[in-house]
């Protein structure tokens, strides 16, 4: 539903967008726009893309110039096929990713399943460049690198655009600040809570958990890892290892805890010890793959690791003049991790809600309760898979069962095809932790 003057302001002229990987000059950088998006992940750059094919006036910042890496799984699951297909990238994308057919799940004991699935592999640096351009194209204008520093609010309190900082971060000479009003902040920014704390979003500022990861080549086990493989093991209780295939040899290899396990001492916000680089020593330690990948391959990168927001939850979902979105509200999935496709999703979500600001009948006085309504209402759509995810991720603190769903995938079709049904998302996952769920598994 296309939105023009009739539901935002109009705004001025465009000025040009800044050659990417040059620092903004000052003159140029815009004072007004219509929505103003705050982060150039996934949710953010689908949110500006969507808006900006509307003829909504987009300004899209991150505080990283273009490309850039993040630190993921690259994993893409069929939720993020669909997405990307409703983006118009899947094509391009799937001309640059490893596709592959199956998610092979290795348990304690070192047997396997493979579970057919269309999935793929799809380092963040290259998607979320793809991504970033997609929403240029659309109209939306990019400024990078910006920082978000706080929101600039009218004398209601409402969120009237937002006050952002150029510069290294280290209070140097070189910064510098610069305001822009916006009828509309969305606020895709990831799962550091410095940015929804400043928005007065954060509910909690610990994350509900952790990853590490690291690249490697090795052209050797090219041949022999070609499906995504995610790992249990009573010395990774609590979370997993992955293996995940790129092109060219070369290999995603983490770790994490991703999901609720990781307990919030009462009162304090803090996460419960975990070192996550002898976590996953130990899953290079357990599982030959790994151990060869860490000592035989040309390594690429340090390890590095990141929060994960998950179950959308932590974080206010919006306030006037304000919405927030993909991981900052929570978007990865506790059981697995993955979390591209529901950023994409939620992005677009966001998008809905500010175009349904078009509607004829809408007045300037309803708009912001209408919005808000409408997208909290999307997310709440979304909860109750989330909420079976956040269930499904205890299963991670018994590695056992992940030996015994094996054991019974690779003898029964009816088992194999709803660990299927899981990745395609026909399935929740958290039928295994149900009474009925563990009388299927051992009678099917």
């Amino acid at each position: 539903m296309p939105a023009t003057s009739e539901s935002l302001p109009p705004t001025p002229t465009p000025t040009p967008t800044p050659t990417p990987g040059a620092a903004a000059p000052a003159p140029a950088w815009p004072e007004h726009c219509d929505v103003l998006v705050i982060g150039a992940g996934p949710a953010g750059s689908a949110c500006a893309q969507r808006l900006a094919a509307a003829g909504i006036d987009v300004l899209l910042v991150d505080q990283h110039t273009f490309p850039r890496d993040k630190i993921c799984g690259d994993g893409l699951i069929p939720d993020a096929h669909a997405a990307l297909r409703t983006l118009g990238v899947y094509d391009e994308l799937a001309a640059l990713w490893q596709p592959a057919q199956h998610v092979r799940c290795v348990g304690p004991r070192g047997k396997h399943c493979d579970v057919p699935g269309t999935v793929s592999v799809l380092p963040r640096r290259v998607l979320d460049e793809v991504l970033v351009r997609a929403a240029q194209r659309a109209g939306a204008r990019l400024l990078a690198p910006l920082r978000f520093e706080s929101p600039l609010e009218d004398a209601q309190g409402r969120v009237a655009g937002a006050r952002l900082r150029h510069g290294g971060g280290g209070g140097g000479g070189g910064e510098r600040t610069h305001e822009v009003r916006a009828r509309w902040v969305v606020l895709a920014t990831g799962a550091v809570p410095q940015a929804l704390t400043a928005a007065g979003m954060c509910e909690r500022h610990t994350p509900s958990g952790v990853a590490l990861r690291t690249y490697v080549r090795h052209p050797g086990l090219a041949s022999s890892i070609r499906q995504l493989q995610f790992i249990w093991h009573p010395r990774m209780r609590g979370g997993y290892g992955w293996i995940f295939p790129c092109r060219d040899g070369v290999f995603n290899i983490g770790a994490g805890h991703p999901g609720s396990h990781l307990k919030l001492k009462s009162g304090k916000g803090r996460m419960q010890d975990l070192n996550l680089r002898r976590f996953f020593e130990s899953f290079a330690e357990v599982y030959e793959p790994a151990r060869r990948l860490m000592s035989e391959g040309e390594r690429l990168g340090e390890l590095k690791g990141a929060p994960l927001r998950c179950s959308l939850l932590g974080a206010r979902w919006s306030r006037d003049g304000l919405l927030v979105t993909g991981e900052a509200a929570g978007s990865t999935y506790a059981f697995s991790g993955e979390g591209i496709g529901k950023a994409l999703e939620t992005g677009l979500l966001a998008a809905d809600a500010l175009l349904a600001a078009a509607r004829p009948q809408g007045r300037a006085a309803g708009l912001d309760a209408d919005i808000r309504q409408q997208y909290e209402s999307s997310l709440l759509g979304l909860k109750p898979k989330f909420d079976l995810y956040e269930r499904a991720s205890r299963v991670n603190n018994h590695p056992w069962l992940a030996d015994l769903v094996i054991w019974r995938a690779n003898k029964s079709p009816r088992i194999m095809a709803r660990m299927s049904a899981v990745i395609e998302e026909r399935q929740n996952p958290g039928w295994l932790l149900s009474l009925r769920g563990m009388r299927k598994l051992l009678t099917e």
